[in-house]
């Protein structure tokens, strides 16, 4: 079974909570809640006060947040509050990961970690214990609506391979076409953003990924 977690990124900015309610109505299992600040990627987008609205009007839906930040360790505690499930850094941050990690795990999150493409896989090894998520980026962070990078399946198979037992979740590019392909590698969690929201029916295409 691969869960859904649709990315807020490709939803309708005026009518997010209209989309939002949708994906909970179809099925969804987490929603995806990126947060870019315009230096480690090249894109601005959400703040904890929308991460807070949205758990205040979706309590059921976990949020899955993502910090795209050079220095996301300042901004834990904040996304904690506001009803973060699990929050995500990058592996490239300047800053002490272990430490930012543990600081999540102490805040009652789940604590995950990302890797750009053209990031080796090795870099995440020191820190897998920390970890209850790996988040294999399969398009480079910053803007939706990009080309799957299959060649980064790879770095699912090798995290296995370091006995890795968290979660495996992917985001970028995943669509109905390539979920058999996700599957295929051990994939847990799909983010999808643009093939969800654009989708005509998007409680059988959680249901596809459910079967998978």
């Amino acid at each position: 079974m691969i869960k859904v977690a649709p990315s807020i990124l490709a939803a309708d900015m005026l009518c997010m909570e209209r989309d939002i309610a949708r994906a909970e109505a179809n099925g969804c299992d987490w929603l995806h809640f990126d947060v870019m600040d315009g230096h480690f990627v090249p894109n601005l987008s959400f703040g904890p006060a929308l991460c807070g609205a949205i758990r205040k009007r979706f309590p059921e839906v976990p949020l899955d947040v993502h910090l795209m930040l050079d220095n996301p360790e300042k901004y834990l505690e904040t996304f904690a509050r506001a009803g973060a499930a699990r929050i995500t850094i990058h592996v490239e941050i300047p800053g002490d990961v272990r430490a930012a990690l543990r600081r999540i795990r102490a805040l009652g999150c789940k604590s995950g970690l990302s890797l750009k493409p053209g990031t080796p896989v090795e870099a995440l090894k020191p820190y897998l214990e920390d970890s209850d998520l790996v988040l294999v980026m399969t398009v480079e962070p910053g803007f939706g609506g990009q080309s799957f990078m299959a060649d980064q399946m790879a770095k699912l198979d090798a995290l296995r391979g370091m006995g890795y037992r968290g979660l495996l979740e992917v985001d970028g590019g995943v669509n109905a076409g390539n979920l058999p392909l996700l599957a295929q590698h051990g994939v847990d969690v799909a983010v999808m953003g643009t093939a969800f929201f654009h989708a005509e029916d998007q409680a059988a295409l959680v249901r596809e990924a459910h079967g998978l």
